[in-house]
């Protein structure tokens, strides 16, 4: 609870002080992967859990795109909002940054989206919209980032970075 009162207070502020027609990007990476030894793993119990904490912190905000790169923990981390806010998962290349992000702005103007995708693909995603390099891969065992960024414009985005 304590959790979703703090995230509901900073998803609110920084829509309040954003420009009008500002996307708000949700960047998480996937929740906790099986170790199944392939290269397409799904979530295990606590990557499960995880994507329901996430579902649940989002429960009272209301999305209106999901982006995915296609892979299934990615797709699953995303799959109880999509059942909660009744939404579809669209895949995405990761690696298509700036005119990407670009695209999203101007297609969701004013909505809120959340992009799941890989340790080595959320910092970069952020870095583009931030337009600086404040992100870094990030360790394979860290699966709580949580990166709130509002821009109107790619490159120019205001960061809040929570933990989960």
């Amino acid at each position: 609870m304590k959790k979703l009162l703090i995230f509901s207070l900073f998803l609110s502020f920084s829509i309040l002080v954003c420009a009008q027609d500002a996307t708000t990007f949700i960047l998480v990476r996937h929740a906790e992967k099986a170790q199944d030894g392939t290269k397409n793993p799904p979530l295990n119990e606590a990557g499960k859990v995880r994507a329901n904490e996430l579902a649940e912190m989002l429960s009272n905000q209301s999305v209106e795109a999901l982006y995915s790169t296609d892979f299934k923990r990615t797709k699953e981390t995303l799959k109880p909002i999509a059942v909660q806010q009744n939404l579809e998962i669209m895949t995405y290349d990761p690696f298509a940054k700036s005119e990407w992000l670009s695209s999203l702005i101007e297609k969701h103007g004013n909505e809120t989206i959340v992009i799941s995708g890989h340790s080595n693909t959320i910092p970069g995603l952020a870095n583009a919209l931030l337009g600086a390099s404040k992100f870094e891969q990030f360790d394979d065992s860290d699966y709580s980032n949580l990166i709130i960024i509002v821009a109107s414009k790619a490159g120019e985005g205001t960061l809040i970075r929570l933990k989960f």
